[in-house]
């Protein structure tokens, strides 16, 4: 009862513009996102040190942390924008857009700007949510407009 409760006050607040606090999601357990970038599928870490809800727009986050391809280490800012949530079960998905912006430190910084899915499970038992699934699906450009590559990154 208890969880159909909760998930009846997540889908009323969605609804009515009041998303509930999912900050520390993108933090991702302290873990890196971890997937690839570029045709020939090098590896890429994002790690999400820093995520806030926007008081302004509630379906917001902002989120910073840093980027690392090779040695290539890069600091990022950007946001997170919820954009649909679907709610079925025991299981939910929320569907959004990333940007996130690395510092300018020349021809291997850029912008990620791309699609996320997050999808998760509610543990009845145990009134708590598992089985978090994050994945972010998109591009990077360099800010000088000379590099471009597609990114897919999963959470651990």
């Amino acid at each position: 009862m208890k969880k159909l409760l909760l998930l009846f006050i997540l889908a009323a607040n969605f609804v009515l513009g009041q998303m509930p606090d999912i900050s520390n999601t993108w933090l991702n357990n302290s873990k890196p996102y971890i997937g690839t970038i570029g045709n020939k599928g090098q590896e890429l870490k994002l790690k999400i040190n820093i995520a806030e809800q926007n008081k302004k727009n509630d379906q917001e986050y902002f989120v910073s942390g840093y980027s690392l391809v090779d040695t290539s280490y890069a600091k990022f800012e950007g946001k997170m924008t919820i954009s649909k949530y679907k709610d079925s079960r025991n299981q939910g998905t929320v569907y959004g857009e990333y940007e996130l912006a690395e510092e300018n430190k020349g021809k291997h910084s850029g912008l990620f700007k791309g699609k996320f899915t997050y999808n998760f499970k509610w543990n009845k038992k145990t009134e708590k949510i598992e089985g978090q699934y994050i994945e972010l699906t998109g591009d990077w450009k360099s800010y000088d407009g000379t590099l471009e590559f597609k990114t897919h990154l999963k959470n651990q």
